[in-house]
């Protein structure tokens, strides 16, 4: 792996204004630590490998959930429909109770907390981490699915969130 040369790397703003013109997709991973439900949002989801079925998302090592997260046997991905942008901004905020009304969720698979009205659910077992920059990679392997709708998706765009429109 080769490492980029001190003073060679872009500036952290410019960085994140150049990657801000990235629409995503928006998930909240969700798992049960220690018998307490925990969540975040996240709009780095990848699928990584169809065999054996893997997916990925990053995590801000700083992330104050990822203590309880990275002790869960299980956590379940929620892809977001277009109509959750309340959902997604209640995962991605700190100091708040994710789980109280009116988000709604249920003990799913395995106990993993599934949220109410998204699109599809991926339960997964932890495959592995790794520890890249000021993130962690996550990478788990795909045990369950569950295709609700065929809503659109919720997107992040521009520090905003919004819908996909297909081309006519």
């Amino acid at each position: 792996m080769t490492e980029t040369l001190p003073g060679r790397a872009v500036d952290a703003d410019r960085f994140r204004q150049a990657l801000a013109v990235h629409a995503a997709g928006v998930v909240v991973i969700t798992a049960q630590a220690r018998g307490v439900p925990v969540g975040l949002t996240a709009t780095s989801f990848s699928s990584v490998s169809l065999t054996p079925p893997l997916v990925s998302f990053y995590v801000d090592q700083s992330s104050t959930t990822w203590p309880s997260l990275r002790l869960a046997e299980h956590f379940a991905v929620n892809v977001l429909a277009s109509d959750q942008a309340e959902l997604a901004s209640r995962f991605a905020r700190k100091g708040v109770d994710r789980f109280a009304a009116p988000t709604e969720w249920w003990p799913g698979p395995q106990g993993v907390p599934i949220l109410g009205g998204v699109s599809a659910q991926l339960v997964c077992v932890p495959h592995s981490t790794v520890d890249i920059g000021d993130h962690v990679l996550v990478v788990g392997l795909v045990t369950e699915t569950n295709l609700v709708s065929d809503d659109r998706p919720l997107l992040y765009h521009r520090g905003r969130f919004g819908r996909f429109t297909p081309h006519t």
